[in-house]
């Protein structure tokens, strides 16, 4: 009985002991094994004390080092993640005939149509999905590298954006099988676009490239709009570019002979060229009409003048304009030359038929003279 009432003694100091030591050092400090034999109470708490100031070193340290981890992790990842929200679009412009039938494409094409968005009728846009596409909601944000886009104006070009090199030609043989005055040789044009949401202002231009924060249908129309104008322009300044040659040639042929071979007709479909080039220009690409696109949005303003500026398309075109003067300069004075040898013509036609007169009237009065009198 009295070795249980020691012992009981002996349990209770430990117990008091332990609460004592749990209180000043919390949970970071090991239990005691109360199986082990009660002779050494004391010498174990110290032996806990000893060895508690360790781990909670090493447990501050880990903290740090694990915090400061985490924050490394969420740093690469919003890094990796604002690389990935940047998607780059291949944009290609071609122009291949003078003339597209664009209510056959639309009647061909009718479930890959999007709907227009203005009042404008030179062009039409396709999209082309993987999955069924959805018509509502165009000004919405669209998974641009989930869907290919076509742009096709009515002048003879067409504009595809995300579409990749070998995939190309089948898409242009949709616009070949509605087209009208095909080109033996395709003219051109590669550019780019970037989306990038985390972009602070609307539009940013880059080298070849163009940045947008968020782009939408209206956006690839207003970016093929002037990729559309600005190919097309290109074919019809070689055009006058040829008919400066066949000028230079000539004026070259005057300076040595002195005079010229070219007929009427040759010179007449010189002007008719030069006079259908200028007005395709101007009415059928409608390079200075207002995009009502662009008048109704200030980001799409904003985009439409700075590629127009990219583009110089009024400077291209003062360039044509000044060429198409000179070619005016040319045909007119070369005008003036076949007048003028037409004139001669008929004068030297005049005196020769005077000439047939005057003969006539003198051998009528030789022979009269020469006649016996009655």
């Amino acid at each position: 009985m009295g070795r249980w009432r020691t012992a009981s003694l002996l349990f209770n100091q430990i117990a008091t002991i332990y609460k004592s030591s749990t209180h000043h050092h919390l949970s970071r400090t090991p239990k005691p094994n109360f199986l082990s034999p009660p002779s050494a109470p004391a010498v174990r708490f110290y032996s806990f004390r000893t060895f508690s100031a360790v781990p909670s070193r090493v447990f501050i340290d880990n903290t740090e080092f694990d915090s400061e981890s985490h924050n490394f992790v969420d740093n690469y990842e919003l890094g990796a993640k604002e690389d990935e929200d940047s998607v780059k679009i291949p944009i290609k412009a071609y122009f291949l005939s003078t003339s597209i039938n664009l209510k056959t494409i639309q009647a061909e094409n009718l479930s890959n149509v999007l709907p227009p968005s203005s009042r404008s009728t030179n062009y039409v846009a396709l999209r082309f999905c993987d999955f069924p596409s959805e018509t509502a909601g165009l000004r919405s944000h669209i998974k641009v590298s989930s869907c290919r886009y076509m742009v096709i104006f009515q002048y003879g070009s067409a504009v595809l954006f995300n579409i990749d090199d070998h995939e190309v030609e089948t898409y242009l043989e949709i616009v070949k099988r509605h087209a009208s005055g095909l080109l033996p040789e395709m003219r051109k044009d590669d550019y780019a676009l970037k989306e990038k949401p985390q972009l602070v202002e609307d539009m940013q231009g880059g080298p070849d490239y163009i940045v947008v924060k968020a782009l939408d249908t209206d956006g690839i129309r207003i970016i093929g709009s002037v990729l559309g104008q600005s190919i097309a322009l290109d074919y019809f300044v070689s055009q006058v570019d040829g008919i400066l040659e066949e000028f230079t040639d000539i004026n070259r042929g005057m300076e040595k002979t002195g005079t010229f071979t070219m007929n009427k007709k040759k010179l007449l479909q010189l002007v008719g060229k030069a006079n259908s080039n200028l007005a395709d220009v101007i009415l059928k690409v409608g390079l200075f009409e207002r995009s009502e696109i662009a008048w109704r949005d200030a980001k799409y303003a904003q985009i439409h003048e700075y590629l127009r500026e990219e583009y110089e398309v009024t400077q291209r075109f003062g360039n044509l304009d000044y060429k198409l003067k000179f070619v005016e300069h040319n045909i007119h004075f070369l005008q003036e030359v076949l007048q003028n040898r037409k004139s001669d013509f008929l004068e030297w036609c005049i005196i020769g038929l005077l000439t047939i007169e005057n003969v006539i009237s003198i051998y009528e009065i030789i022979r009269d003279s020469s006649a016996p009198s009655l």
